[in-house]
This record gives C-alpha cells, sequence and structure tokens, in this order.
C-alpha cells in the first residue's frame, strides 16, 4: 500500500519544526513525489543532515510504502 500526500505531509510536519511542505505526485500514481520542505531547522545543516531529517521523518516506510521521493530542502 502506498503513502498518500497527506501522510507523508503529516510524518514531515510532525518531525520537523516550523516545516512548510509542498508536495507534487510526479506520474500521477501515487508512487512518485516531489516534496520541498522549508524550514528553519535545517540551518547550519548541510544537504545531506537535511535529507537525513526528511527520511528519518518518514519512519523506515521509505523503499516500502513509498517507492520514490524526490527532496528539496531550503532554510528560511
Amino acid at each position: 500500500m502506498s503513502m498518500t500526500k497527506e501522510e507523508i505531509v503529516t510524518h514531515i510536519k510532525d518531525s520537523i519544526s516550523s516545516a512548510s511542505v509542498t508536495i507534487e505526485d510526479m506520474r500521477g500514481d501515487g508512487d512518485h513525489y516531489s516534496v520541498t520542505i522549508i524550514s528553519k531547522s535545517f540551518l547550519g545543516k548541510s544537504k545531506i543532515e537535511q535529507h537525513k531529517m526528511v527520511y528519518d521523518s518518514l519512519k523506515g516506510k521509505m523503499g516500502s510504502e513509498l517507492h520514490a521521493l524526490m527532496i528539496k530542502t531550503k532554510t528560511e
């Protein structure tokens, strides 16, 4: 079973403080998403650390319930 856009947004917002999340279903199949997250929490962190924060927020669902996620992170 795939994750919905709403579930992805909820997981990210629950884990990353003050996150503004924009998500797009890239293929219309509910399995390939592009997400842009803007948060002060990313300040001073490398892109790798920022992306790890996003993956951690998904609680192990990446690769099982969520097939593909293109991540863009920005600070405010």
